[in-house]
């Protein structure tokens, strides 16, 4: 082994140890939605985890609008106006009403996450989301919560641009879904 190997090799285990230290001591592992190749997804409608507490299953989706790094991403203005048009038509739904934890963008802007108490399959939820972004692709007026008093971006809205995206994800998904646009790819 050559001097400067030798170093290097040094250098690569101090850095190691410093990272490992700065972390408090333990290596982290990278969390199960880095371990999907993006490169390889495409818009559909995925389970990305479910979770038990205490009795109940809580099923994350991810509800994929775009192309990850091949298509833009959207912009925060129709995110924000689906947040508020899809958390409002859950939060109201007769079936799945009470069984909505969360609906919420994906920070990569790609697409959404939803969490629904119950142990569900992405097939399972076609019918609701079908239902979902038809209520959005059709919305007019006033966007439920778009006021200084009930949000603290409300100005940050963009309605056409939503009902774009909701029309163009029921057409090349919802509306006739794969298999392959239902699990995630290997």
């Amino acid at each position: 082994m050559s001097i400067i190997s030798y170093f290097l090799e040094r250098l690569h285990f101090i850095f190691k140890i410093a990272i490992i230290k700065m972390i408090g001591g333990n290596i982290m592992e990278k969390i199960t939605s880095f371990t999907i190749d993006h490169l390889k997804l495409k818009p559909g409608v995925y389970v990305s985890r479910k979770d038990t507490v205490g009795a109940e299953t809580i099923t994350t989706f991810d509800l994929r609008l775009t192309s990850p790094n091949d298509e833009p991403v959207m912009n925060t203005a129709e995110i924000h106006t689906i947040e508020h048009l899809a958390a409002t038509f859950l939060r109201n739904h007769e079936t799945f009403g009470e069984k909505t934890i969360y609906f919420g963008p994906m920070g990569c802007r790609t697409g959404f996450y939803l969490l629904l108490s119950g142990d569900y399959t992405s097939s399972d939820i076609v019918p609701l989301l079908t239902e979902m972004f038809r209520f959005i692709a059709d919305f007019s007026g006033e966007v439920p919560g778009a006021s200084a008093k009930d949000c603290g971006n409300y100005l940050d809205m963009n309605l056409p641009m939503a009902n774009y995206l909701a029309k163009k994800y029921l057409h090349d998904v919802l509306e006739n879904i794969t298999h392959e646009q239902l699990i995630y790819p290997n």
